[in-house]
């Protein structure tokens, strides 16, 4: 495809989606989300914001030593210090990018930069010059462009234009924008600024009044050619706009869009499948193009319709998008092998034999509970074994649990902290309550629970329950995952893995904050 008719999916799931509350994620996640947007054929995968933490620093170097099919970006605020440690993370990237960006508004410009339109000016023209002293594909982000006045907007890209900006971002930083309006702006920005031909047009639109697709599409209509997006609309607040919904509706409506996307879109559900474990943000049944619900019929006209002809009240293929019926047959009579070929078909790799033996291991106690294994288990059973892996402070030795009519649940919990043993009893309202505060009668991590939610991996009553725990301790937010047939054992885990996040200490900057 030449530039004119392709649309570049600039994914950020890993950086704007990252900045959820709860939603943070190891150096490994990162790799493993990494590698699957790689196969996804995600064209550039921003990776992180290398001077927030070394924590951000290091993973941003890990997905870029790893993935070589793809752009590696970092994100960088336009200040030296936030240029250099960008280049430095990015130095190993088969192809990398440096995002730099300063707000532009009146609002942001006026009470957070403290800074009057030239000067801003001047510091994006010198943030990009030295970002390409790093790359040659720089990429600059007028942040709230939605609000700011169309006039500054084209001085500012004509002039890092001009510097060695490659892409043009107009992000709609706080979810203002209407379709019309949006669309029309980016239209007006391409025939107004005199060098815009040497650019792509990008947008990178924040879901607060819920129209982050519908903006992000208008401008595509109107010539954007770039649409930075995350997997499952995962971001900020209400998020970010959805990158299956906005690949699917190019796909889909051809008719209407003169450019198309190099995705293989058959790995879009197990893409999201695997953010949604490992983020702990479950997809919620009736979400566009990957929730349960996408491609089900339950009304008898529907279900008679699709059955006569699908394209009665289906317009895309679930194959398409990588749903499908295949179940996975694997049991406790299968072989190591079976189990690594069907774990790399989903996009896990390993890289130790260490690793592929407890795998293998929990594969098996697994298959002793379960009749039939799905590759949903197998998604939920390699992020549980790769968060016992990390942070091992705290881990579950035993539970039991006494639950009967008419007695107050009580749970004996043991846990092994530090390498020693310690049990610890309490009573609750019920047998998670009760275990809850078991666990904390040992930790005393002081956390307030925020949210528990419980999801079915898969049908049937011998389905795995994946919990999620959110705690809040002195303004920060941890989420937490277990899963497991046993719901109370899995909520155990859920609630260690939460403390055993929250516990480590964290300095890590926010791409929005901070004085230029």
């Amino acid at each position: 495809m030449s530039q004119a008719d392709q649309l570049i999916i600039f994914d950020t799931t890993l950086r704007d989606g990252e900045q959820s509350p709860g939603a943070s994620m190891t150096k490994d996640e990162k790799v493993r989300i990494g590698k699957a947007l790689e196969k996804l054929q995600v064209d550039v995968i921003e990776a992180g914001f290398p001077i927030a933490s070394p924590g951000d620093f290091e993973a941003v170097s890990a997905v870029a030593n790893v993935v070589k099919d793809s752009t590696i970006c970092g994100l960088a605020r336009a200040l030296d210090k936030d240029i250099d440690r960008a280049g430095e993370a990015l130095k190993h990237a088969n192809s990398s990018r440096i995002h730099t960006f300063i707000a532009t508004s009146p609002i942001h410009m006026q009470h957070k930069l403290r800074m009057n339109p030239d000067q801003v000016v001047e510091q994006a023209i010198h943030a990009v010059k030295r970002a390409r002293k790093y790359t040659d594909n720089v990429e600059f982000s007028a942040e709230d462009a939605g609000r700011s006045e169309i006039e500054f907007l084209c001085r500012i890209f004509e002039a890092v234009i001009e510097a060695g900006a490659r892409t043009l971002n107009v992000p709609d930083t706080v979810g203002y924008a209407m379709p019309h309006q949006f669309g029309e702006m980016i239209r007006q920005m391409r025939e107004r600024i005199p060098n815009s031909d040497k650019a792509v047009f990008s947008v990178h639109c924040h879901n607060d009044l819920g129209l982050a697709v519908a903006n992000s599409l208008s401008a595509v209509s109107n010539g954007a050619r770039q649409v930075e997006c995350t997997i499952n609309g995962l971001g900020e607040r209400a998020g970010n706009a959805s990158l299956e919904e906005i690949v699917m509706a190019v796909k889909t409506r051809q008719d209407v869009f003169s450019c198309e996307t190099r995705l293989d879109t058959t790995q879009i559900v197990s893409c999201s499948k695997l953010v949604s474990n490992i983020t702990g943000f479950p997809v919620q049944p009736n979400k566009a193009i990957v929730g349960a619900n996408a491609f089900a019929h339950e009304s008898g006209i529907h279900q008679d319709g699709v059955l006569k002809s699908r394209e009665t009240y289906e317009i895309m293929l679930a194959e398409d998008v990588g749903w499908s019926q295949n179940r996975m047959v694997l049991g406790k009579h299968s072989g190591r092998n079976a189990f690594r070929t069907r774990l790399e078909s989903l996009g896990i790799s390993f890289e130790s034999e260490e690793e592929v033996n407890a795998a293998f291991t929990r594969f098996k106690d697994l298959a002793d509970k379960k009749h039939e294994i799905f590759d949903e288990d197998l998604q939920a059973l390699m992020t549980d074994t790769k968060t016992e892996s990390f942070n091992e402070r705290i881990k579950l030795v035993s539970l039991k649990v006494c639950s009967e009519t008419g007695e107050t649940p009580k749970a004996d919990v043991t846990l092994s902290l530090d390498g020693a043993e310690e049990p610890g009893t309490a009573v609750g309202g019920g047998p998670v309550d009760a275990t809850f505060k078991a666990i904390e009668s040992i930790v005393s991590s002081g956390t307030e629970l925020q949210l528990y939610s419980v999801n079915n991996i898969t049908s049937g009553t011998d389905a795995q329950g994946e919990v999620t725990v959110r705690l809040e301790m002195d303004g920060r937010i941890a989420n937490g995952q277990g899963a497991d047939t046993d719901i109370v054992i899995a909520s155990a885990k859920a609630y260690i893995n939460a403390v055993n996040k929250i516990m480590i200490p964290i300095t890590k900057a926010h791409p929005q904050t901070g004085d230029v």
